[in-house]
């Protein structure tokens, strides 16, 4: 069963406007590409559900992009379309510029998001789930121990970002 090529593309159309809203600091912009009840799995920030993700999501972004000026490069690995459900995933690479002047900070976060197909035909994220991306290593290597999974008295290796501050 192939899929339409018209709902990849919609899909990454709205990539885009994802973008372009990080880009221009827009954040009515970026929440248009949500459902409007979601669930938003962010790194380091509390798992938000239903409404109060929107609240929350407007609450965090409105704060970020008063701080920062935001450029964000989007990379999608693959969007894989189910009938009225689909998925992507990728890395996000965001640079902030602090608006009241300093160093740049720039990471790059692994991301997976779910796609519903609302009431008008329009592709909306519902399930939005990110997290740090590390460095790569060959598959023979022994891996770090996940932060998750690692004590507390246990120091974390500085280099698990491959983009850091610049």
């Amino acid at each position: 069963m192939s899929v339409p090529m018209n709902d990849v593309y919609e899909i990454n159309v709205a990539k885009a406007q994802f973008r372009e809203a990080y880009n221009t600091g827009n954040v009515d912009r970026l929440l248009a590409v949500f459902a409007d009840e979601f669930t938003d799995m962010s790194a380091g920030v509390p798992s938000f559900f239903g409404a109060d993700a929107r609240s929350a999501f407007r609450r965090r972004m409105t704060k970020l992009f008063e701080q920062y000026q935001a450029t964000l490069i989007v990379t999608i690995i693959a969007i894989r379309v189910l009938a009225n459900t689909a998925f992507d995933y990728g890395w996000h690479t965001l640079t902030l510029t602090p608006r009241d002047g300093g160093k740049p900070i720039t990471t790059r976060q692994r991301y997976f998001e779910t796609w519903q197909r609302n009431s008008s035909g329009e592709w909306k994220i519902d399930l939005y789930i990110d997290n740090m991306d590390v460095a790569p290593m060959m598959a023979d290597a022994e891996p770090p121990l996940p932060e998750a999974l690692r004590p507390l008295e246990m120091p974390s290796r500085p280099d698990h970002n491959p983009v850091s501050a610049t």
